[in-house]
């Protein structure tokens, strides 16, 4: 990261260096509480191009460095992620310099010619100081889209050569926005037309946020996948009762959960993740004496300790010792806290849901616990 030192690695350097310090001491002294107004603007005007004259130094030194092969010597994969490391700019700060590099600066062909700035006009503009590095970055990425694309050669670089000329008039949000409709107004015929039908598109994201649970948002083109998935939540997210007052949202939701739930009990799922979540439980000798409070789940974070127990009633158990440096002593086996003889012999018994209103068959439920006055019972839930 950049640490400034205050060391030159040359005279040269450190003459320029001394000169500059005292050029901004002399426009401090300029700025001061006894300055007129019109010495005040002034100072803003000098300021400005001063800056300009700084950013092309830059740039032509990021340029250079980019073709001697600098950065990638020193292990960086590109400019950008190099200046931010050497500099301590932000990336689009990088971004914005190296991409002004790469347009107006020459460059060196291939069998070692010297080629013209790929933005000849822009270049001249900004050596002149008429253009700043925000108008060189417009006019580059306003070239770039695929309308500036379609133009011919001649048309091009006549559309370069205004935009260049404009830098100095407009500002950089104001010549992105002249520059588009000059570009769209050039390309009047626009795009050929593409007779085929665009390709489907059928995504889901799912997004883990840091402190548990996560979002998913998905698109399915294809009518007959998203009437597949339609069906199953519309068919589990109905009314438990005429009491359920979780909204449409809320039910659709834990019906998807339900679902995929289910498909992870009875489904033919990979074995990579065709489990139902387990408890890896890592635990030292006070953790053990004190009792787990909470669990970790592989993808969806800290569980608290009602969703814990939850969970731990139809779970696989997996008890792990560890020693004192974490490496692992001894892992057991698997055992159902529920063995499959009373899971079958508490679903004939109730035959389906025993939560008062619920119509859910014994399939699609768990066994866990029903505590009453005196009593501990098990019952599909």
């Amino acid at each position: 990261m950049f640490a400034y030192s205050g060391v030159m690695s040359t005279d040269r350097l450190a003459a320029a260096h001394r000169l500059l310090v005292e050029a901004v001491d002399a426009l401090c002294d300029a700025a001061g509480p006894d300055a007129a107004d019109d010495e005040l603007v002034s100072v803003l005007t000098v300021c400005e191009g001063v800056s300009r004259r700084l950013d092309r130094v830059v740039v032509g030194a990021v340029a250079a460095l980019e073709r001697r092969g600098v950065f990638a010597e020193r292990g960086y994969r590109n400019p950008v992620v190099a200046l931010a490391d050497l500099v301590g700019w932000e990336r689009f700060e990088a971004r914005r310099r190296t991409v002004a590099a790469e347009a107006v600066c020459e460059r060196v062909g291939v069998d070692g010619t010297v080629v013209a700035a790929r933005l000849a006009a822009t270049a001249a503009v900004f050596a002149a100081g008429g253009a700043g590095l925000r108008h060189v970055e417009v006019i580059a990425r306003v070239l770039a889209s695929g309308a500036a694309g379609r133009l011919a050669p001649a048309v091009w670089a006549g559309a370069e050569a205004e935009l260049a000329a404009k830098a100095s008039v407009y500002t950089p949000s104001e010549l992105a926005a002249w520059g588009v409709a000059l570009v769209e107004a050039l390309d009047a015929d626009g795009p050929e037309p593409d007779e085929r039908a665009p390709a489907p598109v059928n995504e889901l994201r799912l997004s883990p946020r840091r402190g548990g649970g996560g979002l998913v948002k998905g698109r399915f083109d294809d009518p007959a996948l998203y009437d597949a998935i339609a069906t199953v939540i519309d068919a589990k997210a109905r009314p438990l009762t005429a009491e359920d007052d979780r909204g449409p949202a809320q039910r659709q939701a834990e019906a998807l959960a339900e679902v995929c739930g289910y498909v992870l009990d009875h489904g033919d799922v990979p074995q990579c993740g065709g489990g139902r979540p387990h408890l890896n439980v890592l635990i030292g000798l006070e953790d053990l004496e004190g009792r787990a409070r909470s669990a970790v789940l592989d993808l969806g974070g800290r569980l608290p300790v009602a969703g814990l127990r939850m969970l731990a009633c139809d779970a696989a158990v997996i008890p792990v010792v560890l020693g004192g440096a974490g490496q692992p002593l001894d892992v057991g086996r698997a055992n159902r806290t529920v063995p499959d003889g009373l899971r079958r012999a508490v679903a004939a018994r109730d035959r389906g849901c025993a939560h008062p209103g619920c119509g859910r068959t014994a399939s699609w439920c768990q066994v866990h616990h029903i505590q009453g006055p005196g009593i501990v019972d098990v019952a599909v839930m």
